[in-house]
């Protein structure tokens, strides 16, 4: 089995951000934020695995700051996680002021990224060495997310779901519960 180093598959891509990218109020559409995300996963799964590699899920997009017309946006994507065929980008995205050199932190993301062959089958991808305490943090933390979703998907699988274990919590939410009969 082959290993690499985080770095050699690390990738940072810096854009400005146009007018043709926003809303009415002068502020980045997340989608167009989205995409660029997207991209650079691609481009640091691809590069370490050698290989087209695919989104498989993205783990929640918090928009934190939004980003003006005019600023500099920087995206950096790492591989935090390697499977057998897939592997766990961690992005971060940044925006700059060039006039005032003011960095905001925009949001953080991390993507699940399938490496392919060429006739689109999974294709298992080299492994990471994990040489700092931050690494292993990160690798740990990928391990922990994808228990806690395999636990969501099973406790929400609808032969496995219970109502009445949820009409007391969903009653204190903005939500009303009209139940027609089948």
């Amino acid at each position: 089995m082959r290993f690499k180093t985080i770095e050699e598959s690390q990738i940072t891509m810096t854009q400005l951000m146009l007018p043709s990218n926003s809303n009415f109020r002068g502020k980045i559409h997340g989608g167009f934020i989205l995409n660029l995300m997207d991209q650079i996963a691609f481009a640091c799964a691809s590069k370490h695995s050698e290989h087209y590699s695919v989104t498989a899920s993205v783990n929640k997009v918090d928009f934190l700051n939004a980003i003006e017309v005019g600023e500099l946006v920087t995206l950096k994507a790492s591989i935090n996680y390697t499977g057998r065929t897939s592997m766990v980008v961690g992005l971060r995205v940044e925006s700059e002021n060039i006039h005032t050199g003011e960095i905001k932190h925009c949001n953080s993301s991390y993507f699940t990224m399938v490496a392919k062959d060429k006739d689109y089958k999974s294709i298992p991808v080299p492994g990471i060495i994990l040489d700092t305490e931050d690494s292993i943090r990160r690798f740990a933390r990928s391990i922990k997310r994808q228990k806690q979703a395999k636990k969501r998907s099973e406790n929400f699988n609808p032969s496995e779901f219970v109502l009445e274990d949820y009409i007391e919590e969903i009653a204190s939410h903005n939500a009303k519960i009209e139940l027609k009969n089948n």
